[in-house]
């Protein structure tokens, strides 16, 4: 079938005004101006990129460039520059600038040796693991949007398997599916009451571009590089719709770290070793010849499991090589490999959870995931005010489930037949995929009034391919045999997407406080279907043909006033969208206990915030915030006939609203009362949320939205003396439900209540010249509780989190 939705002549009129508006800053009269440029250097006269030049007496703020240039527009007269980076002491001058001419001034810094290094970080402010980054950054525009930056190198966390409690859990609202626990450690994450699940609700991205399978039809992440390759995260919420894309969860990016920049050659290693039989080995090396930079790194684990049938063998590897021309253009390739086999222990139920978390009824479930994405990145500054970015990723994947999972439900053990004396076959399912993204950015500063501006504009192309083959016939035995031996599949499907988008933001600056920053995006997105598929009754096949096409204009607007240098009032709201999944279109497997409604909408909505953020001085950093999401036409799972003999049905079961409180604040005691620094500091961070995620019409009016805990809470305090760090967390979140009707129990736990938990873990850092040691506890109290409940895969049922493990690992760089 074909469905067109038609713009309306009004909206193609608003949609021609707002870009005619928006470009025609670029050209309007420019007042005449002075130019003062320079370079901000180190001891060794070696360009220091990110420092910050601030106009005395003014509130704006410039940031060098890569090479530690800067050019800036300003009339004639006496200015006294302040000039700061991260790590080196800052310094005033005054600097005259002449009429009618170029005027040049250098900045060298002497490095602060002495000082610790965690004031200031590329381009954002923190005093101890997170921060908030600038108006612009890496060529996007984030002025009035709300957005966290988490810099890993600062923070004791469990690295080696990627505790996402330790290092995402200071993101207000960040809400996991942990399903390490059984043979997966690729945990998921959710924000403001969304899906956790798989990450599905969110935009999973490393170095700018798309890593998950496919970013319309089958958004689930099965790849993450490990986070001790990891030198920060971004996180960015709300407006994020506008330059990366209609989803309602926002976007999490992986920035992979540099390595050296000043050396032709740096080896780094790290090891791990810890409970359940954790073994982790990650080696990297990096470096710069003349024009040339690289980074790689790779990264062996193996983990017995801490349930029985879980044992994890994987192996993550990258690299990326890199030509810097000149100041103004560089590019570079990146390829980033995952291999592994996981063991999957399958679900519990209610009664077998209490008795035993770590016990498993499946022994035959196996899962392989090879996964390879390749990128062409590049960027190329025309001029000083103008810088253009290309990211191309292709990506080339699959995934292979061997298993007898669903029959009986949790309850009914994978056991050896008494007719047959031998293992019922198991059912096989192949998912290969094959899609590239391609998004073309530019930044472009400009002057209206003598007052500088930015636009941000750019252009998405993606083309998607993925192929499902379910119900094929494979093997009676008990290792990880992935072969079809009937030759045939019950189920064959092949999905493709085409996706085209334009965006454009702006930042207006209105005076010197005040920025506001209108954008636009329109999505045309083309899906197809085709295959065939078996019938209810499993006798006969039904072929697919279906096509459907998409036109959506998405519009947002965003305000920022800066209440000081250091502080400011952000707003905004935007409209998000998203699309139907392929899973929403035909069930995954055939045993499957949830059944799809053929006449299911899109999700539709929008999102708001509102809130006050910034830094006092170097000890307080504070985030507080509310925000508003419309989610129209929710899709979730109802039950039908609760008890016994339920069934399931995924729909369309009403509008939901989102309506919340977010709030982080990160003060350093010591540094508040100019405490010795000798006796060590003392800080802490609180991370809370508070959701009413509730329907508001429908059956199920009233009720509590699924995956979405009123409450999420969690304190750490961190102790650090000279090269030592140690942080205790406290981690709380409240109950939830897992469908529409807001069941506490089924005999088959397939849905019901996740009881809250509370969670301590405890990690430490010890640095000793090029080496260190990580050493730590998760789940100090042995907590028993899970993240998931199930009606598939890793399921069916309750999938328990990890009980209390102990690490300890050794580092050294060369």
């Amino acid at each position: 079938m074909n469905n067109f939705y038609p713009i309306p002549t009004k909206c193609k009129l608003c949609i021609v005004s707002v870009l005619l508006f928006l470009l025609a800053g670029n050209i309007i009269a420019r007042a005449q101006q002075s130019t003062l440029k320079g370079k901000v250097t180190d001891d060794h006269e070696k360009g220091i990129p990110n420092a910050s030049i601030n106009i005395k007496g003014s509130v704006q703020t410039f940031l060098t460039d890569s090479s530690g240039g800067y050019t800036l527009e300003l009339k004639p007269g006496k200015f006294i520059l302040q000039v700061s980076a991260a790590n080196y002491f800052s310094i005033e001058r005054l600097v005259t600038v002449l009429p009618g001419q170029t005027n040049v001034a250098g900045f060298p810094l002497k490095l602060a040796s002495n000082q610790l290094k965690e004031v200031v970080i590329k381009g954002y402010k923190s005093i101890k693991g997170m921060g908030y980054l600038n108006e612009t950054h890496d060529n996007v525009i984030y002025s009035a949007q709300k957005n966290e930056v988490l810099v890993l190198d600062s923070i004791d966390a469990n690295t080696a398997q990627d505790n996402p409690r330790q290092t995402l859990g200071r993101v207000p609202g960040s809400n996991y599916s942990e399903t390490e626990g059984s043979g997966f450690p690729s945990n998921g994450i959710g924000f403001r009451g969304l899906n956790p699940t798989q990450s599905i609700e969110t935009n999973t991205r490393q170095n700018g571009y798309n890593i998950a399978g496919d970013i319309y039809g089958y958004p689930e992440s099965y790849y993450l590089p490990p986070l001790e390759a990891i030198e920060r995260v971004e996180v960015i919420r709300g407006a994020s719709a506008l330059q990366f894309g209609p989803q309602f969860g926002g976007v999490v990016d992986y920035i992979v770290k540099n390595g050296t920049e000043d050396k032709p050659f740096e080896y780094t290693t790290d090891f791990t070793t810890g409970s359940f039989g954790l073994i982790n080995v990650f080696n990297s090396v990096s470096g710069t010849i003349n024009k040339w930079h690289y980074y790689a790194f790779i990264e062996g684990e193996y983990q017995k499991g801490w349930r029985q049938n879980s044992q994890v063998e994987q192996g993550t590897g990258f690299a990326r090589l890199e030509y810097r021309a000149n100041d103004k253009f560089k590019i570079g390739v990146e390829y980033s490999a995952l291999r592994n086999l996981l063991h999957l222990p399958g679900g519990l139920d209610d009664a077998e959870f209490n008795q035993n978390p770590n016990q498993s009824f499946r022994e035959r479930n196996w899962l392989v995931t090879p996964w390879n994405i390749i990128a062409l990145t590049s960027e190329y500054k025309p001029s000083d005010k103008t810088t253009l970015t290309f990211k191309s990723a292709l990506n080339l994947s699959s995934r292979s489930i061997v298993w007898r999972n669903e029959d009986g439900g949790p309850q009914t053990p994978d056991s050896i037949s008494t007719v047959t004396n031998s293992y019922i076959p198991r059912e096989v399912e192949h998912e290969y995929f094959r899609n590239s993204t391609t998004e073309i950015r530019m930044l472009s500063n400009y002057k209206i009034g003598g007052r500088a501006q930015t636009l941000g504009a750019g252009l998405r192309f993606y083309d998607g391919w993925m192929e499902r083959q379910e119900g094929g016939v494979g093997s009676a035995d008990i290792g990880p045999d992935f072969t079809d031996y009937s030759g045939t599949y019950d189920n064959d499907l092949k999905f493709t997407t085409i996706n085209v988008a334009p965006f454009v933001e702006n930042i207006f600056h209105v005076g010197g406080r005040l920025s506001i920053v209108p954008g636009f995006r329109f999505e045309y997105i083309r899906s197809t279907a085709t295959g065939h598929v078996l019938d209810s009754t499993g006798t006969y096949n039904i072929n697919v043909n279906e096509a459907k096409s998409r036109f959506i204009p998405l519009a947002g607007l965003g305000l920022q006033y800066k209440t000081s240098k250091t502080t400011n009032l952000y707003a905004n709201i935007s409209q998000a969208y998203r699309p139907i999944e392929y899973s929403f279109l035909y069930p995954m497997g055939l045993d499957v206990d949830a059944k799809i409604d053929p006449n299911l909408k899109d999700i539709t909505g929008y999102n708001v915030d509102l809130g006050w953020r910034g830094h006092i001085k170097d000890y307080l950093t504070f985030d507080v915030s509310g925000f508003f999401m419309a989610f129209n036409h929710t899709i979730a799972i109802e039950t039908i006939n609760p008890g016994t003999n339920a069934t399931y049905f995924e729909t369309n079961v009403g509008d939901a609203t989102h309506i919340g409180l977010e709030s982080y604040v990160e003060l350093n005691v010591t540094k508040l009362f100019s405490g010795d620094p000798h006796t060590g500091s003392i800080s802490f961070f609180n991370s809370f949320a508070y959701d009413q995620a509730k329907y508001i019409n429908g059956l199920y009016k009233g009720n509590y939205a699924e995956f979405a805990p009123p409450t999420i809470e969690r304190f750490g305090i961190t102790y650090a003396l000279n090269r030592f760090s140690t942080t205790f967390l406290f981690s709380n979140t409240a109950k939830s439900y897992t469908d529409a009707n807001n069941t506490v129990f089924s005999p088959d736990a397939e849905v019901g209540v996740m009881p809250a938990y509370t969670v301590m873990d405890w990690s430490s850092t010890l640095k000793i010249n090029n080496y260190h040691i990580k050493f730590g506890i998760n789940n100090l109290t042995n907590e028993r509780y899970f993240t998931l409940r199930t009606v598939e895969y890793p399921g069916p049922g309750i999938i328990p989190s990890i009980g209390r493990s102990f690490y300890v690992g050794f580092g050294a760089s060369f």
